[in-house]
């Protein structure tokens, strides 16, 4: 007996002490470029290796067959089965995904400024989109505010404008009452709160992921949002060496290529990173819609040492679009969907009086400083310098049209050279074109300083500082056959000056080449705003409960300069007038076992309001608006549930969000005063608005992870409560038009311009090695037309009770796509297909005061991804 034991355990001491030799190569399975310092176990042991700088591996294992575990920061661990033969065993290339939940792995430089929902133990409402999926279904000639179109409560709209021009709206609110962030740093305007996508093309190129989080969020920032806070990460400089070259194609003649390289870490601890595009599109979607751009992006990081990081970054997305806005179903009707009003012909070329031109630089430079165990600050100093506009028609002269609604621009040639004295036009007889111009310097900076005070008590303070100056003003585009323009809308010159120079509707040389004073009409004028405020958090957490306390506090400053007085008292330095806002806000968490939690936030906004709505007339005054705009009051509440284990995550919430004392401002109808059209703007100054809603989101992954399923939707009741005085002001002049009444109650109106149901789902299924298809189904219904107040206020003195927007046609839409990845030498190859709008969906996506917006139909991309 003691023989056989003795003859046992020499086997078995023989079996566990063979070795052979396993090897491989570690492959990022997006980029397809090694992974230098993925860690290599074989499974159950503490035996492994690490790969070197090309991604190979190379040891010994104890075992003729077993498995080895791969893992790598912010990747999906894996497991491979190996069988020794011979003595070894070559695994290949081996390639391992991205962790779509390590978010917060992807962060590498400022990370106590870019807030993310996933680093925290409190919930709320919060969706993630990572790169690979931004790369796959969000290029090309898709909007970047598609991103968030299969989440909760987002809804996109006004595809169809242009290259660029889509809205988006979080729970009922727009993109100007959301606060998007870039890197933490915020980039809506500080005038309007407006965000121009077309400024920010380039995300799809840069974006590493965005995050959604709606409601009160978890931004520490001196900011206040009232549908949610976006955060924008972009690249930074890359770690790893590497690139990728990409060549994209789309409908109507659509193309884009992109190149990328990053030189990895060298011993030095420098890294570099590029990355340069290039696009253009005959049209969008509709006539007269034509664009162009680039998109480039540079970073360059420096490690110190153990305890300092720095990474700067230079990006911009220069791009020129024709632009198409709403219009009435009868001529589209009549001259179909695809019509667009702006546009014409002109020498035989397609002309559109509607173009948009901007370059829009933005700089950082970011210190994350790792004082000891419990400090670090991080700090980031931005810098951005917008140059660009909008051109329109400048004159009273006819805008001739022919039988297919186009504009005749040659006609109109004729007219303006007949009409003119020696060539000379006026606003009178001739029509020409201008460009508004909205040129800007914009600089801040943000630190914030944590300290970890206990394992259970996080600390939080911060600054949040900011100096804005825009300039506005006109400038000639386009004489359409004259040599000069009378100019009389300035009272500072005779009413015969003539301005003769032109300047370019183009985004580079919006740069430099611009208008001077002397040649500059019809207004001219900066607006200054700074920005000072403060921001401090404390989170508590330990085993099973989460708790947070936020508050902010900012004083902002607004000055209007005129440079000359046109139509009322803008010239000189306005009054500075200063407004205090702040908020605080908290809330709660507690998880019962490790796979549920629930939750609960609230907080309070007391929100200065912008620029443009504090000043009576902003192009022509520097008088304020009687009385005094207040601060905007904003109260919120949230509630939610989790769940998640290995496959399944499930996300409920419900919220409550009172908007109180508001200013309103949008666009009125288009006035005809002396047989000229000319736009208007109504401003409400005491709006309440409340919108409740109730949000569910699940994904679900297998396993095998072969297939997986994703599906959502939200219910809304979003209504405007009370009464608010109103007036209506042509833009043209400034002067305001009389009204049926002084004040309109909207108490019950629903409110429009995003659908307050919606839902959602889609998948994607692994068809074999490298090739997958994906699908997503949207459906919109309970989505209103634009509110125009004198149409309420009409209603109510004939005693029709409370009135209501125009409900719109309730639609939904499919989208598709495939992608197959494959080798190409040692390196990978990626092809993805598109197809937006499968079913050629016909609907209406919007209705403001001018007309319509009619949706996108079937449109199409297809790209080649090369990884080096």
């Amino acid at each position: 007996m003691r023989k056989l034991l003795l003859l046992a355990f020499l086997f078995g001491g023989f079996t566990a002490f063979s070795q052979g030799t396993v090897s491989g190569l570690i492959m990022d399975s997006d980029l397809g470029g090694p992974l230098a310092g993925a860690n290599i176990i074989e499974t159950g042991t503490t035996n492994g290796t690490i790969a070197d700088m090309d991604g190979r591996f190379n040891f010994k294992v104890t075992t003729n067959s077993g498995t080895v575990s791969i893992s790598y920061l912010g990747y999906k661990n894996s497991t491979v089965a190996f069988s020794l033969s011979d003595g070894s065993a070559d695994l290949g290339s081996l390639s391992i995904e991205i962790d779509a939940a390590a978010l917060d792995e992807i962060v590498i430089i400022g990370t106590g400024i870019i807030d993310l929902a996933e680093g925290r133990r409190t919930p709320s409402a919060v969706s993630t989109i990572r790169s690979e999926e931004i790369q796959a279904k969000i290029t090309g000639n898709t909007e970047f505010t598609e991103v968030l179109k299969n989440t909760p409560s987002v809804y996109v709209s006004n595809q169809a404008g242009g290259f660029g021009d889509s809205q988006i709206f979080l729970r009922g609110f727009n993109d100007s009452n959301t606060a998007f962030l870039l890197n933490g740093q915020p980039i809506n305007s500080v005038e309007d709160g407006r965000i121009f996508w077309s400024n920010w093309s380039g995300m799809t190129d840069v974006a590493s992921a965005v995050q959604a989080q709606r409601g009160l969020g978890s931004s520490k920032l001196a900011i206040s949002s009232v549908g949610g806070t976006v955060n924008i990460i972009s690249k930074s400089t890359d770690s790893k060496q590497g690139g990728f070259v990409r060549f994209l194609a789309g409908n109507d003649s659509y193309f884009k290529g992109t190149a990328s390289y990053s030189t990895g870490v060298n011993e030095s601890g420098w890294a570099f990173s590029f990355l340069i595009d290039h696009w253009q599109g005959h049209r969008k979607y509709a006539e007269g819609t034509a664009g162009q751009g680039q998109n480039y992006l540079f970073s360059v990081g420096y490690k110190m040492n153990d305890k300092n990081t720095f990474n700067f970054l230079l990006t911009g997305a220069p791009q020129w679009h024709d632009q198409n806005f709403s219009d009435s179903l009868e001529d589209t009707d009549t001259f179909g969907e695809k019509y667009n009003a702006n546009s014409g012909f002109k020498d035989g070329k397609r002309f559109t009086e509607r173009r948009n031109f901007y370059h829009k630089p933005v700089a950082n430079l970011n210190w994350d400083l790792d004082l000891n165990e419990k400090i670090d600050v991080s700090t980031v100093l931005y810098a951005s310098w917008g140059r660009g506009g909008g051109t329109g028609a400048l004159g009273r002269g006819t805008r001739v049209r022919n039988d297919m609604g186009q504009i005749d621009f040659d006609q109109i040639v004729q007219n303006n050279i007949a009409d003119a004295n020696n060539g000379i036009g006026n606003n009178s007889d001739s029509r020409i074109i201008r460009a508004s111009m909205n040129n800007h310097n914009w600089y801040g900076l943000i630190s914030n300083l944590t300290y970890k005070a206990s394992e259970e008590l996080t600390l939080n303070v911060g600054i949040d500082g900011r100096l804005y100056r825009g300039d506005h003003f006109r400038q000639l585009n386009d004489l359409l056959g004259l040599t000069g323009f009378q100019d009389n809308y300035r009272n500072d010159r005779p009413d015969d000056y003539v301005i003769s120079s032109v300047f370019e509707a183009d985004p580079w040389s919006a740069l430099f080449d611009f208008a001077d004073e002397a040649n500059r009409t019809q207004y001219d004028y900066s607006e200054n705003i700074n920005n000072i405020g403060g921001f401090a958090q404390a989170e508590y957490v330990v085993e099973h409960f989460s708790g947070f306390l936020q508050g902010a506090v900012s004083s902002q400053s607004f000055q209007r300069e005129g440079r000359f007085s046109g139509t009322g008292n803008g010239l000189g330095k306005s009054e500075k007038l200063s407004k205090t806002g702040y908020n605080v806000k908290g809330g709660a968490a507690y998880m019962y076992d490790g796979n549920h939690s629930v939750f609960a936030n609230g907080g309070y906004f007391s929100r200065q309001p912008y620029l443009d709505n504090i000043f009576a007339d902003i192009r022509n005054s520097n008088d304020f608006l009687s009385p005094d705009v207040e601060n905007e009051e904003i109260t919120g509440f949230e509630a939610g549930y989790r769940f998640k284990n290995r496959n399944l995550k499930v996300s409920l919430d419900f919220y409550i969000t009172t908007w109180a004392n508001r200013f309103l401002a949008f666009n009125g109808p288009e006035i005809d005063p002396d047989g000229v059209a000319q736009t208007s703007t109504y401003r409400l100054t005491d709006v309440t608005q409340r919108h409740r809603g109730f949000e569910f989101d699940v994904e679900y992954s297998p396993d095998m992870r072969d297939w997986s399923f994703h599906a959502f939707g939200s219910i809304g009741n979003w209504k405007y409560d009370g009464d608010s005085p109103y007036t209506l002001q042509n833009d043209e002049n400034g002067t305001f038009i009389p009204q049926v009444s002084d004040k309109i109650d909207l108490t019950g109106t629903l409110i429009g311009n995003a659908p307050q149901t919606s839902f959602g789902f889609g998948g994607t299924l692994k068809i074999c090695d490298g090739l997958s298809v994906d699908a997503d189904y949207n459906i919109y219904t309970d989505l209103y037309g634009f509110v125009d107040p004198e149409d309420v206020a009409q209603n109510a003195l004939s005693g029709g009770g409370t009135f209501q927007a125009e409900k719109l046609p309730a639609y939904s839409l499919l989208d598709a796509g495939v992608t197959y990845k494959f080798l190409f030498g040692d390196k990978n190859l990626t092809f993805r297909a598109n197809l937006k709008n499968v079913g050629n969906t016909s609907y209406l996506g919007q209705r403001d005061a001018f007309g319509y917006y009619l949706g996108v139909g079937r449109t199409y991309n297809a790209s080649m991804r090369y990884n080096f």
